[in-house]
């Protein structure tokens, strides 16, 4: 690494995170540290007869305690949650948006499914009514940019902008696209990832993935790593940072919550769990390479955790492979299977776990698992504590993407 690269390095100063289990940063750690379950019987409008039950749902955010009436009538639900999540990252980096050029500060998000359910209201207008009752903004919303473009609208920002349009490793993804935004003298970057894919419309284009639960128990519909695993339960929700060259922010005082330290990214093809073994575990090596982290220095794993018996055991034995002898004695966790896997959202939901239980010491729990049959440590029922200094995140994607993302500790390292 150069000193030029050193000094461009990216850091995370920001946390925003709207999610089924807490909305603000704050709510959200407490469940995840707790380990709470809020998977339950999907309540939105028009979902009561789909084949998919249960799943994770943000409730008790109202969109238009966050977002304007003129940003409200153009955007779909996954956009309020990034919007919403951009605000609380921003306000808690601490930037001064005023003293800066709006030329310095970018946006990335990534996204899978887009505005499913804008653009269902807008076609049920058409057949119902009529070409004259579909709005203008019908052609903008569903978009998987839209989060992008209305961050950085609304933000007056005017960096270097982009989205990710991927499956769920894109959150990870956005993240790197991000960095490497840093290190080429951008000052700042929004970035992150939101999903709302519960509409009815969302849900039924769903229904194809054969990994997607069909359990009608919450306590059962996703136990990742475990004999009764049986796929994964959706959720919306996702997450948004600031990123900032290491030197800037120490230049103005913030703190630094996490460096971005190495990523890396493949593809080994949908659905073929056996293959992404060998796609993850080069991933994970090539994340550690960039990072100049040695495998023993991992302290913390925060899984993919898809569900199923062929793609959990794909996982586990990418993280022995990449790992080696350290993967017996690194805890693993999986937040996620207490509110579901929200797609693109997913992993950027898991940095922020990641951040802050490097912060506090504590690893939390995988929720509601109790069983495991993988070579795993993986953490159950009760949060450990444990001097965490790196942390390796992991995502795959339905589609086949592998993703993973190396943090190191921030302020006092």
């Amino acid at each position: 690494m150069t000193d030029h690269q050193a000094q461009r390095r990216a850091v995370l100063t920001g946390i925003g995170v709207v999610a089924p289990n807490g909305v603000g940063t704050d709510d959200f750690w407490k469940a995840v540290r707790e380990g709470a379950s809020v998977l339950g019987p999907i309540a939105r409008e028009g979902c009561g007869d789909q084949p998919l039950r249960v799943a994770g749902e943000v409730r008790g955010f109202s969109p238009q305690d966050s977002v304007e009436e003129r940003y409200l009538v153009q955007t779909d639900r996954f956009t309020h949650f990034a919007m919403a999540a951009a605000d609380f990252a921003l306000a808690d980096s601490g930037l001064d948006l005023a003293a800066m050029s709006p030329f310095a500060v970018g946006v990335v998000t990534a996204a899978g499914s887009g505005g499913g359910e804008f653009g269902q209201r807008e076609l049920q207008q058409l057949w119902g009514h009529g070409p004259q009752y579909v709005g203008p903004y019908q052609s903008i919303a569903w978009f998987y940019a839209a989060s992008t473009g209305q961050v950085s609208i609304r933000g007056g920002f005017k960096g270097p902008c982009g989205v990710v349009a991927s499956d769920e490793a894109g959150g990870l993804d956005a993240l790197a696209h991000a960095a490497r935004t840093i290190r080429r003298g951008t000052e700042a970057a929004v970035v992150g990832a939101a999903e709302a894919p519960l509409a009815p419309y969302s849900m039924v284009c769903q229904l194809g993935y054969p990994e997607l639960s069909r359990s009608l128990d919450p306590d059962s519909a996703y136990l990742p790593f475990s004999p009764q695993a049986c796929g994964f339960a959706p959720a919306e929700g996702g997450a948004m940072f600031v990123v900032e060259s290491h030197t800037a922010a120490l230049a103005r005082g913030a703190q630094v919550r996490a460096v971005l330290a190495g990523h890396a990214a493949t593809f080994t093809g949908a659905s073929r769990w056996e293959e992404s073994r060998a796609g993850l575990a080069h991933a994970i090596r090539g994340a550690l390479e960039e990072a100049r982290c040695a495998p023993d220095e991992i302290d913390v794993v925060f899984a993919d955790a898809l569900g199923t018996p062929a793609a959990d055991r794909a996982e586990a034995l990418a993280i022995a492979d990449a790992l080696g002898e350290h993967a017996a004695h690194v805890p693993v966790t999986a937040p996620k299977a207490g509110f579901g896997r929200a797609y693109c959202g997913a992993p950027a939901l898991d940095v922020a776990a990641a951040v802050l239980a490097m912060e506090y010491g504590v690893v939390p729990p995988t929720p509601r698992v109790t069983e495991i049959c993988h070579e795993l440590d993986l953490v159950t029922r009760f949060a450990r504590t444990a001097e965490l200094r790196t942390a390796l995140v992991l995502s795959r994607g339905l589609m086949g993407s592998n993703a993973a993302l190396v943090l190191r500790r921030g302020q006092g390292d």
